[in-house]
């Protein structure tokens, strides 16, 4: 990955700043140490100039972003705010048959100010599961989150998750975590999926932390009157159930941010995110469609149609870098 004079500073900036090694700090921001020595010895030696790229750039680049597809990025960003380089990649090439590359949106929302400081993903654990799912209904992940309704008290939220697709099947806002509460948002899930109305070889694995709801013998009961196979997570391992556990985080940075003053408030509320987690949220690990996409096998369709938009956009950019190169040479001629 090629930076920036600017990156390139920030990252010293962060080095020096940072209260890990040199070397741990590095591996965290994914940098090569020898890259990052090289970079700070020219800054050692020539200041801030030293920084900038040794590289000559050609006069004419064959693709080229053309102004009006920047004009569109910016627009793009400024009705969604909220959303990231890599979701307004995919809006504007879904929406409007352009394909653009993350990195290109950064690059133009960079240069317009409407970005800050560039994100470095930390990876602590495997990118990938060692089994993978590779259908829906596979694999289910469920678990309790809380949240405090003012003058109310505690409130429960127990969701289940589809492990293959992201998708949220069911979902409750429940006063207890008992058993009671598991089983009837496991029967909201099997009637949605009607897996219990058609002969299947293999029912839907349940997965969960081991919550005295979890392993009670009620549970265990329903689930083999079901024939659901329950599989439980490592004690003090929550990273086992990971996608759940991320899909809350990300539903509480935003819904956190209101108080509620009864249940039906914060009810709506997480209606409201769950349609739009499920319909509208581009997932980065499922290729960048929604969940709904993926779990009512409408994935593979888009992503084609991305392909090939892509290789039109590639064509179409081509052609009018090089119209503007032959223009060049012939005025630069006359």
């Amino acid at each position: 990955m090629k930076y920036s004079q600017s990156e390139k500073m920030e990252i010293i900036r962060m080095v020096e700043d940072s209260n890990l090694s040199v070397r741990q700090t590095l591996d965290k921001l994914g940098i090569h140490r020898s890259t990052f020595y090289c970079w700070y010895a020219r800054y050692a030696e020539y200041g801030y100039e030293g920084l900038a790229s040794r590289h000559k750039s050609p006069k004419q680049i064959w693709n080229t972003i053309p102004e009006w597809e920047k004009d569109l990025v910016v627009e793009t960003a400024r009705e969604y705010p909220e959303r990231s380089c890599r979701e307004i990649a995919c809006l504007v090439t879904d929406r409007h048959g352009y394909f653009i590359s993350e990195s290109s949106v950064y690059r133009i929302l960079k240069a317009r100010g409407l970005v800050s400081s560039p994100a470095y993903r930390i990876i602590s654990a495997g990118e990938k599961f060692e089994h993978p799912t590779s259908r829906v209904n596979d694999l289910w992940q469920t678990d309790f989150t809380y949240f405090k309704i003012i003058n109310w008290g505690w409130y429960y939220l127990l969701s289940v998750l589809d492990d293959y697709s992201r998708y949220i099947i069911a979902w409750k806002l429940c006063t207890t975590m008992k058993a009671d509460d598991v089983k009837t948002v496991l029967e909201m899930a099997l009637a949605r999926t009607g897996v219990t109305n058609v002969n299947v070889c293999n029912r839907p694995r349940l997965l969960s932390d081991n919550g005295s709801c979890f392993i009670s013998s009620e549970l265990k009961n329903y689930l083999s009157d079901n024939a659901m196979l329950h599989i439980r997570s490592k004690v003090y391992h929550p990273m086992t159930q990971g996608k759940i556990e991320r899909y809350h985080r990300s539903m509480k940075n935003l819904i956190l941010l209101d108080n509620y003053y009864t249940p039906e408030q914060l009810t709506e509320q997480i209606s409201r995110w769950v349609q739009y987690y499920n319909n509208h949220r581009y997932h980065e690990a499922i290729d960048n469609v929604t969940p709904e996409d993926r779990f009512y096998g409408r994935d593979q369709d888009i992503l084609e149609k991305r392909r090939l938009t892509k290789n039109k956009t590639i064509k179409l950019r081509r052609k009018i870098n090089r119209k503007i190169a032959i223009q060049a040479l012939t005025a630069s001629m006359n």
